[in-house]
């Protein structure tokens, strides 16, 4: 299988994003994460999704440290400090699954607060669901599980069908614009230029680095549903309806993709989980607002203690 392994050079340039990378090996490709805080606080698994990479978090690890959290914040295979392999066929959803049920139990994760946003909701809570032992809470941001049930948005279908045009890939020569989707979707606009910089830092082959990337939308499971996981997604939200522990979800206000009134709906199903939007943030609520996003966390937490 051919890769792309980013220079780590190229990272130092992120001011922001003081931390240093951890990896592991897993079929055959040196995959990262960042393993921040004590060894045996709570854990605060951090899953990004499209098409971002452990930078995301950035403003929410600060403020998850002070209170206490070991965070750990892996980088999918095809994003920021991981391995790319460069077939756009080898990504499909079940092997990004495969790879954090392998980070979890390398590191023997426990007392784990899941937060999934975008692809990371069906990557992440498939784990939840599969191996429920070692979760404690799940906070859910902007995503989704698909189920017959559910209606995607024109946002959605838009995005796929934009994202896979095949004339916009050949004029494009596969460049996927990582940085310029992320940062043409915020809500709180001032840093564009940094924020586009910093998702475009893990391709230093451009075209021939971003298969994955380019994948994630090809497998939306409307679409795509076995290389989307579309089985297992239902499966696992039918389970969560009897999910016991705490559930908080927590949505960006103006998410055009992921709506909340999805999200409030998808809260409703779920007994006794809570649903908070953050106001004047999209997509990428971490990046809007992640700071806020730990509060409305925290705040949740104290209510139960």
């Amino acid at each position: 299988m051919e890769y792309v392994r980013t220079s780590e050079e190229r990272f130092n340039a992120l001011e922001d994003f003081p931390y240093e990378p951890n990896y592991l090996e897993w079929s055959g490709l040196r995959v990262a994460h960042i393993d921040e805080g004590p060894s045996d606080a709570p854990v605060a698994l951090l899953l990004h999704g499209e098409p971002t990479w452990s930078y995301l978090y950035h403003k929410m690890l600060p403020p998850l440290l002070a209170a206490g959290y070991r965070c750990i914040a892996p980088d999918h295979v095809g994003f920021g400090r991981s391995d790319k392999p460069i077939d756009d066929d080898w990504y499909v959803i079940e092997r990004h699954v495969e790879r954090i049920r392998h980070l979890i139990e390398s590191l023997d994760l426990g007392n784990i607060t899941l937060f999934c946003q975008d692809w990371g909701g069906p990557i992440g809570l498939r784990q939840a669901v599969d191996m429920p032992d070692r979760f404690s809470r799940l906070v859910i941001m902007n995503t989704w599980l698909h189920h017959e049930a559910y209606e995607y948005t024109e946002g959605t279908r838009f995005w796929r069908e934009a994202a896979t045009h095949r004339a916009w890939l050949r004029w494009t020569q596969g460049n996927f614009p990582c940085g310029a989707i992320v940062a043409s979707s915020l809500r709180r606009r001032g840093n564009e230029d940094q924020v586009s910089a910093a998702y475009e830092l893990p391709y230093d082959q451009e075209g021939l680095s971003k298969a994955g990337a380019r994948r994630f939308p090809w497998c939306i499971p409307m679409a795509e549903p076995e290389a989307g996981g579309a089985q297992e997604q239902e499966r696992c939200f039918h389970a969560l309806k009897q999910w016991h522990k705490p559930v908080n979800f927590i949505f960006g206000a103006d998410d055009r993709v992921f709506t909340p009134e999805w999200g409030r709906h998808w809260s409703s199903l779920i007994k006794g989980s809570t649903f908070d939007e953050i106001p004047n943030a999209g997509h990428f609520v971490q990046e809007d607002a992640g700071e806020e996003v730990v509060a409305k966390f925290l705040e949740r937490l104290s209510e139960h203690s």
